[in-house]
């Protein structure tokens, strides 16, 4: 072989291999992209808003509960939350507080103002239904990137938007999934929808976003989540209003008192 011929190929090769141990893995990319689309929503501080949760059942019998949520950011930590139901009559004052962690077991607590008394959610029994609805209290926390394992599939359009679909696996093995698949938009990196897979690998439940608006000239909010249960065939949508952001809430806000003082 002619040395300039040689000397094309070795250059080639030597392309070719360095092209090929610098290609980002199906692992690494589902991680940068959940890892950007997470970044993308820091600096919020604190949230205030209004919830209309409406149940629905095989049936198509519904019933509808009224919230208000409170929620802060923790520096080097997960989300802190406050849920406040103020109606129907039967469970209006039960107050719901979360504290998200990356990689600590997550803390939550549930006031019954029926019962007077502050009750501790198991990590154990984190896959249970909060308040009959078909989110469970895992689903309710806090999305921290340590939490899962991730893996990049293929770009897929939903809801005429060009998205991202990435699988996530939970590292907790108290959860009661074994994976979601997401689609995150690529344009705002905004999650479009989540499939949730059981223990078993079946697919358990879907969660869609819509109507997002943006706020503060920077952050999105989907004003409406449904998720529907396909093994049950129950549905839960919560339609979210009157967001306002940085109103000054502090830790006083955001802890076991605070339960018992929702009203």
């Amino acid at each position: 072989m002619k040395p300039l011929k040689l000397g094309l190929l070795l250059l080639a090769t030597s392309v070719s291999f360095s092209t090929y141990a610098y290609a980002e893995s199906a692992e690494e990319k589902g991680l940068r992209i959940s890892t950007e689309a997470k970044q993308k929503d820091l600096g919020w501080n604190d949230s205030q808003a209004e919830m209309e949760m409406l149940l629905k059942n095989q049936h198509g019998e519904t019933s509808v509960r009224q919230m208000r949520i409170k929620s802060m950011e923790q520096e080097n930590d997960g989300d802190k939350s406050l849920t406040i139901f103020d109606s129907p009559h039967d469970v209006k004052g039960t107050a719901f507080l979360s504290f998200s962690h990356p990689t600590s077991n997550d803390e939550q607590w549930l006031y019954l103002p029926a019962l007077k008394r502050v009750k501790r959610i198991s990590s154990r029994n984190k896959s249970g239904s909060f308040m009959g609805s078909e989110f469970s209290f895992e689903d309710l926390t806090s999305f921290e990137i340590e939490k899962y394992d991730y893996k990049y599939i293929k770009d897929e359009e939903f809801n005429n938007l060009d998205c991202y679909v990435v699988e996530q696996y939970p590292r907790d093995k108290y959860s009661g999934y074994k994976r979601r698949i997401v689609w995150i938009d690529k344009a705002e990196l905004r999650t479009q929808k989540t499939d949730f897979y059981d223990r078993k690998d079946s697919l358990l439940k879907t969660l869609t976003f819509s109507d997002y608006k943006k706020y503060l000239d920077k952050f999105w909010r989907a004003s409406k989540l449904e998720m529907i249960n396909h093994q049950s065939g129950k549905s839960t949508l919560l339609t979210w209003k009157n967001y306002r952001f940085q109103e000054g809430l502090d830790e006083a806000d955001f802890n076991k008192n605070a339960l018992k003082r929702a009203r």
